[in-house]
């Protein structure tokens, strides 16, 4: 089994003080560490209980990555490891972008000290203030003909503008490393809109989150993620992008009993109404 590092992730975890990061394989699979203590095994009976799951409508299903069981994996020391399916293995050159969701990133009964460290982080960003805060993004930069990335220092310190300065540059063609440079936008529509876009996907999504009390989701990720090279070849067509929204990073999801997530439905809503009017204002001059 050949294994390699992710070339585009943009957020989480990586091989870091002789611990291993996350791998790939050529079948289409994502191999990521199980994390120590408490967050690891949450994070694999997560797993475990949405893949079986019988009250998770089918619909909905897509919207996560598919679960192959843990795997102890040669070369990482032997580390368990949770597989999943690659999320971006059928993208040839494909921009990508984490939102952490949620106006608070801690879970019910978590230590003091790990309360002030989450709310510290949160107030400092775009989290409490809007719900969300960008964790990391790489776009494929049409004028440069290769993936940028802004360093994860510059992404926590956005305010609410920059947050939506960033969300026109994922989804625009112009040099995106020049930070004065105005985005064109030039994909927002078939990226953010279409029957099959980001939005429509996020809509869907709401919709279940409005009813659900199967998990509280706290501290997870939506990673959106879309194909450039049919649009590098012209393509018009919105299916050419191929959007797509999955949840991601389950270290914290807890189960509902019975009770709404409305820390990750907020700020969902709130995501939702930035898309939105991204999509209705797509020339709109965006400050920094």
């Amino acid at each position: 089994m050949q294994l390699k590092v992710p070339e585009h992730q943009v957020a989480g975890h990586i091989a870091k003080d002789g611990k291993p990061g996350p791998l790939v394989d050529d079948k289409g699979r994502f191999f990521k560490p199980v994390q120590e203590g408490s967050r690891g095994e949450n994070e694999v009976k997560f797993y475990e209980s949405f893949s079986s799951n019988t009250k998770v409508p089918d619909h909905i299903r897509r919207y996560f990555p598919v679960y192959h069981g843990t795997q102890a994996v040669e070369g990482s020391d032997g580390a368990a490891m949770i597989v999943l399916e690659n999320l971006l293995s059928e993208y040839s050159k494909p921009s990508v972008m984490d939102v952490k969701m949620g106006s608070r990133t801690w879970y019910p009964d978590a230590s003091e000290e790990y309360i002030q460290k989450c709310l510290k982080k949160d107030m400092g960003t775009t989290t409490v203030s809007s719900g969300f805060r960008i964790s990391g993004f790489e776009v494929y930069d049409h004028k440069e003909s290769s993936f940028w990335k802004p360093e994860r220092k510059l992404l926590r310190g956005l305010n609410v503008d920059g947050a939506r300065l960033a969300l026109r540059k994922f989804v625009s063609s112009n040099s995106l490393s020049d930070i004065d440079s105005k985005p064109d936008s030039a994909f927002v529509s078939s990226v953010y809109g279409g029957s099959n876009g980001i939005l429509t996907q996020l809509l869907e999504l709401k919709t279940w989150f409005e009813n659900q009390t199967l998990y509280h989701f706290n501290s997870c990720s939506i990673l959106m993620v879309y194909e450039n090279e049919s649009m590098l070849k012209g393509g018009d067509d919105d299916d050419d992008a191929r959007p797509q929204v999955k949840l991601v990073d389950f270290a914290h999801t807890l189960d509902g009993n019975d009770v709404i997530d409305h820390n990750f439905l907020g700020g969902l809503c709130s995501f939702i109404n930035f898309i939105r009017d991204i999509l209705q204002s797509p020339d709109e001059s965006a400050e920094t």
